[in-house]
């Protein structure tokens, strides 16, 4: 029997995670018989449908095979060419992405420096001098993670925040849903809270992560930037022919808030583990958990040895900084192993 790794339990990404259940469970009755392609189903039917009732009745949404295709896709609508995304230093379209917005779309990304992943209209306004200078690209697209990158995320207000002052100087906001589902559940409250009545224009929204097989979607909330998108996923590569099984995937998580109950547990992991780690001595949290990630420093004898045991990344290796990712199908077993080794391999770094 194959197994997939040698490892007891990865804390390297939520990618790293399995299918729910009842994902899969949706994909296998999708699989009955033919269905018209590229997106003629009545599977994507539902899914559009789906997506109305949680994001508002202007929504459209558009499944996709990842998250950098919705990303690339989503920000192709509202640029031009001669336009920049104003964006954290820490985005994954500046950071992880491989330059697809830029090879792509040929637009500049202005990256702005930021503590914790976050922006404010205070980090914008610096970079509004250039609209109008033809010296300039000229900021169309002010573009922000949901959760950021460092696991933080933002609240409803200040969402709104930065939708009010981009909308006043004439740009869109833009967001990155891959985790849109555990900041919602961290903070208590709805998707379209921190979206629609936010006044975001656009998104990515992010389901691998959150139980799906392969499946993304672009969703637009300004109707006026929807016009171009069909065409701009066909030469995006994102249009799925056999689409349905994407948009079964997508519904399932809609349906009787799996989103939301993947999400929940999975951040009430990350709190379980950062409680177990934070008072050990030589380990300092640098983030607030406010979703289903760490970060953690710690000693670097400490990392090399769990790192035999375990997988995970370093974030930041000048300052011995980790960062542990959960799952929907992170146990508390699971969490309390780890917190049992890490235990062990710090006391021996520290000799505590």
């Amino acid at each position: 029997m194959l197994t997939s790794t040698r490892f007891p339990k990865s804390f390297a990404s939520d990618n790293h995670a399995g299918v729910h259940p009842a994902v899969l469970a949706a994909i296998l009755e999708a699989n009955t018989g033919d269905a018209p392609a590229y997106g003629g189903d009545v599977w994507t039917t539902a899914m559009e449908d789906a997506f109305r009732d949680v994001f508002g009745p202007r929504a459209t949404t558009y499944p996709m095979f990842n998250g950098t295709g919705a990303n690339v896709v989503g920000l192709g609508l509202a640029l031009r060419p001669y336009d920049a995304v104003l964006c954290p230093a820490t985005a994954h379209i500046n950071t992880n992405e491989g330059g697809a917005a830029e090879r792509v779309l040929g637009t500049k990304l202005i990256p702005l420096p930021t503590a914790d992943g976050k922006i404010s209209p205070e980090d914008l306004r610096g970079e509004l001098g250039a609209l109008g200078n033809i010296q300039h690209s000229q900021p169309r697209v002010v573009s922000i993670s949901q959760v950021t990158e460092c696991g933080t995320c933002y609240t409803a207000a200040e969402i709104a925040e930065l939708a009010e002052f981009a909308h006043a100087h004439g740009l869109f906001l833009h967001m990155d849903g891959a985790r849109l589902a555990n900041a919602a559940a961290e903070l208590g409250c709805s998707l379209r809270s921190l979206t629609t009545d936010a006044g975001v224009d656009l998104l990515s929204f992010g389901a691998t992560k959150n139980g799906a097989l392969g499946a993304e979607a672009l969703v637009i909330l300004r109707p006026e930037l929807d016009g171009s998108a069909p065409f701009l996923r066909k030469q995006g590569m994102q249009l799925a022919s056999k689409m349905r099984f994407v948009s079964a995937q997508l519904t399932a998580l809609l349906t009787d808030d799996l989103w939301r109950d993947n999400a929940a547990h999975a951040n009430a992991m990350a709190h379980r583990l950062a409680g177990g780690v934070a008072d050990l001595p030589g380990v300092s949290l640098r983030h607030p958990v406010q979703s289903n990630a760490v970060f953690a420093a710690l000693p670097e004898k400490a990392i090399v040895e769990l790192m035999q045991r375990y997988l995970f990344h370093v974030w930041d290796a000048t300052e011995n900084v980790v960062r542990w990712v959960t799952a929907f199908d992170t146990t508390p077993e699971h969490i309390d192993a780890f917190v049992a080794d890490i235990t062990l391999a710090v006391r021996g770094a520290t000799g505590s």
